[in-house]
């Protein structure tokens, strides 16, 4: 029997409450994250070091018995250091391959702009398509499948910018950001004698996840949202501020997030705030600013804020309906 609404929002709270138990005043990002698991989208986190990255893919990883993996990008890794590769065997006289890192469920990419083009188009199958290929042979990853990758947005010496191509395939962009006195102070006494990570016990399988994101997709969207979305997305592709707009995968990605942040807050609707509060965390890093806009110092998160102040936010009776669970 699939689950039900009411089935989805108490497993988000059972994850969230115990990423919470290692990650201090992080619950917003918790939750995107758990929105970019159902639907088995990717996550660019652009931070500085030390705000607990690497700390959140670990207690997601472990919340979901999933298993996990980090790769640190480097100029000097190869595309096979990632996907893996072929090695002839004597025993068998037969090539033999040996998965690399990417052959996981939740992978942790760290700092991915350190590495070459040719590294980062390895990691662009596995993100778009779901599989590697190695030595002509392809084969499928593991489900629920999370790309978590990160990079330094102040230390830009001996990175490699990454391609628009590979930007877009990012279901959302994300920043932790510093805690503030409160969190660091708990942070630092829940941290005194060990680490809460050593006793995280998984609270949803993996294959729970999978179910789950599928209820995901059946959440209501009525024509006056997609309306909304869409125009959301049109406007950015005709705003003199912007060189760029959305892309079409940009519209996709708002209406699959959509869906599943009503069913995690236990709606079988998506609302006009649902798409007001995903709109900078999904659409903003698919923009590209007019030189004009750089100069002036302005960011693709205030040219959306100005987006959506224009737009008529559909009325309640065009989008409302009763839960039906």
């Amino acid at each position: 029997m699939p689950p039900t609404i009411a089935e989805v929002q108490s497993a988000a709270k059972a994850i969230k409450e115990n990423v919470g138990r290692v990650i201090v005043g992080k619950d917003r990002i918790v939750e995107l994250m758990l929105v970019a698991l159902f639907c088995e989208g990717h996550v660019l986190l652009e931070d500085v070091p030390g705000i607990g990255k690497t700390t959140l893919a670990k207690a997601l990883a472990r919340s979901l018995g999933c298993d996990f993996s980090r790769i640190q990008f480097t100029p000097d890794l190869l595309p096979t250091d990632i996907t893996g590769v072929s090695i002839f065997s004597q025993k068998s006289s037969e090539f033999e391959y040996r998965p690399g890192p990417i052959i996981s469920q939740i992978v942790l990419a760290d700092e991915i702009n350190r590495a070459g083009p040719r590294t980062q188009s390895a990691l662009l199958e596995a993100m778009q398509e779901q599989q590697v290929t190695v030595d002509g042979v392809t084969r499928p990853l593991p489900r629920p499948f999370l790309v978590m990758a990160t990079q330094n947005p102040i230390e830009l010496e001996g990175t490699f910018p990454l391609p628009e191509a590979q930007v877009d395939r990012f279901l959302m962009r994300l920043a932790l950001g510093y805690p503030d006195v409160e969190e660091e102070r708990t942070i630092l006494r829940r941290f005194r004698e060990a680490d809460p990570m050593a006793e995280l016990a998984p609270v949803v399988s993996g294959q729970q996840v999978l179910e789950l994101g599928n209820r995901c997709r059946q959440v209501r969207v009525t024509p006056a949202i997609e309306g909304y979305m869409i125009a959301v997305v049109q406007a950015s592709r005709n705003n003199e501020a912007l060189a760029l707009g959305s892309s079409p995968r940009g519209t996709i990605s708002l209406y699959r997030t959509a869906q599943a942040f009503a069913a995690i807050h236990g709606r079988d609707y998506v609302q006009p705030d649902d798409v007001q509060y995903l709109i900078h965390p999904v659409l903003a890093h698919r923009l590209i600013l007019s030189p004009e806009s750089r100069l002036r110092g302005h960011t693709a998160g205030e040219v959306l804020t100005e987006i959506l102040d224009r737009i008529p936010v559909p009325v309640e009776e065009s989008w409302s309906v009763q839960d039906r669970e």
